[in-house]
């Protein structure tokens, strides 16, 4: 590397001893353009993000929706079974007022 041709850098100082900033080079044309188009380019990637967030909810609700069917149509069937046998066998309880009652019983372990 050729060090003899290089300029020694610029420093700025006040008569205080402070350094001044170097003057902002302004913002031409294809400068701000590119800033408008990052600014879409922006906006365009969290609507896209959102998007994608909804279309994952909807495909997990349609997914779990039917798996929630099937286990709430087992649960009922396993009820609706144990209630007919338990009449058809009188229940072991005796009827109330408005008809047989049923009872469950829950087992701890």
């Amino acid at each position: 590397m050729d060090t003899h041709n290089r300029r020694p850098p610029i420093i700025d100082m006040t008569p205080e001893g402070e350094f001044r900033e170097p003057p902002l080079r302004q913002p031409g044309r294809f400068d701000r353009v590119l800033a408008r188009v990052g600014g879409v380019a922006i906006l365009l990637a969290v609507i896209a993000g959102g998007l994608v967030l909804a279309a994952l909810a909807v495909l997990s609700l349609a997914v779990l929706l039917p798996i929630a069917i099937v286990a709430a149509a087992i649960g009922a069937g396993s009820l609706w079974w144990r209630m007919r046998r338990a009449r058809s066998t009188g229940g072991g309880v005796p009827p109330g007022p408005g008809g047989r009652v049923m009872r469950f019983v829950i087992i701890r372990r």
